[in-house]
């Protein structure tokens, strides 16, 4: 009895785990892919702006010490500042994913001009003047690992750098230009030297300086005076040959509350496809999540003045138009009249193929407040609505078409005029509403 007892626990404990684990397990409401075409768009976009940015910086000092044995010289001291690059032309530069790692950045044949002050001393002189620098052969090569960090900002590391300049040219200006170009030649080694020592710590610092940046992206957004977003990562991007997709988490919060809803997303995948840029998935989650976070912080409680229905609903003569005109013929000229709309449940929002439906339960109160009196319920009903949206992109518009599938309004009781009475209204069909959305290209 005691050794059959041991299986059946151990089978009881893994389940347990097994369970637990999958519990523990947090789906994206929202996921973004970046494809191949995406990388190549960047290179041709990000030189640009690279271009704006290092002609914007200094780079740093060079400085060294050579013999110039030629001139029976025994030491030169020299020091490059003030370093700024003019121009530079990578033209064969690529990116391309590595799967379960990251991104890798190749590009050679590079070519850079670059200015400079300089200082040179020496036992027999010391003077100081402006030079050109031209590089030529750079070679570069790296893997940009992404992760993310606790706060679900992205991470960017800089590994297997690799750096390279093949040649050289210096070119001095000044009243002795001549002289120190006649010299230059045997300076140019030392500097490529120094050069290419350089290169890979300036790149990882300027990666570094970018991982600040980001570090201080907003993953948690303000929407409105009810909600907030949080966007953050839930996990490190996940690469593949063709793609890298970001997995994020897409939930509303209440503006005063920012626990979970009382339901967990589900897993999606988005199709295998890489023929665009950019594609992005929204799981029903999402919405869900919007609808429970503006229900929870009173987004759908609205109360509506004598004036307001007199605007919108009086002059209606069907429906719940109706209903508010044969309320009004006794109140509304007598003293005010209010209605209060308020969800009795989160609005429901159901994802399907071209289109999605969202049910709106909700409770409509209609009030009144005699002279010197407290707020009296005239009649009190529930209101279900039904409607769905279809979604079709045509060109360079979204277009949408409403229905209303159906609605109906029970009455709940009735407080006073007891010598009226409003039937329930009867579930009704409503002609679809057409909606042109411009998209930006």
């Amino acid at each position: 009895m005691y050794t059959k007892t041991i299986p059946v626990l151990w089978g009881c404990f893994l389940l347990w785990n097994l369970c637990l684990s999958s519990s523990q397990t947090i789906y994206p409401g929202i996921k973004a892919r970046i494809t191949q075409r995406a990388l190549d768009y960047g290179v041709q976009a990000g030189m640009e702006i690279i271009e704006r940015m290092l002609k914007e910086k200094n780079l740093t000092d060079l400085s060294g010490s050579e013999s110039l044995e030629f001139l029976k010289v025994d030491y030169v001291n020299y020091n490059f500042s003030n370093i700024k690059i003019k121009a530079f032309s990578f033209p064969n530069t690529s990116l391309a994913f590595v799967p379960g790692v990251g991104i890798k950045a190749l590009t050679n044949h590079g070519t850079a001009n670059i200015s400079t002050d300089w200082e040179f001393e020496s036992p027999l002189f010391q003077d100081t003047g402006g030079a050109d620098l031209f590089l030529s052969g750079v070679y570069f090569t790296g893997i940009i690992i992404l992760t993310r960090n606790d706060f679900g900002h992205p991470t960017l590391k800089l590994q297997d750098c690799y750096a390279q300049v093949s040649h050289a040219h210096v070119s001095f200006s000044g009243e002795l230009s001549v002289l120190y170009n006649s010299f230059a030649e045997p300076m140019e080694k030392p500097i490529l030297k120094n050069l290419n020592e350089m290169l890979c710590p300036i790149i990882a610092s300027e990666v570094k300086a970018l991982n600040a940046n980001l570090s201080t992206l907003e993953v948690l957004t303000k929407i409105d005076n009810y909600t907030l977003l949080d966007y953050s990562l839930i996990s490190s991007p996940e690469i593949t040959e063709n793609y890298l997709d970001l997995n994020l988490k897409g939930i509303f919060y209440p503006l005063e509350n920012l626990a979970d809803p009382p339901f967990s997303p589900v897993p999606f995948v988005l199709p295998e496809r890489s023929n665009s840029m950019l594609y992005i998935g929204i799981a029903e989650y999402f919405f869900k999540s919007a609808s429970f976070a503006y229900f929870t912080a009173g987004a759908f409680n609205v109360t509506l003045s004598t004036k307001e229905i007199s605007n919108h609903f009086v002059q209606s003569s069907q429906g719940l138009g109706n209903v508010l005109s044969r309320i009004a013929e006794i109140y509304i000229l007598s003293q005010p009249f209010m209605v209060r709309i308020m969800a009795t449940e989160p609005p429901v929002i159901n994802l399907q193929p071209g289109n999605f439906t969202l049910d709106i339960p909700a409770s409509i109160m209609m009030l009144t407040q005699p002279k010197n009196s407290t707020v009296e319920t005239i009649v009190s009903m529930d209101f279900v609505a039904s409607t769905s949206v279809g979604l079709v992109i045509l060109g360079q518009r979204l277009v949408c078409s409403l229905s209303l599938n159906r609605a109906s309004l029970s009455q709940d009781k009735e407080v006073l005029s007891g010598t009226r009475s409003f039937p329930e209204s009867p579930d009704s069909e409503h002609a679809s509403l057409p909606c042109n959305l411009p998209m930006e290209s």
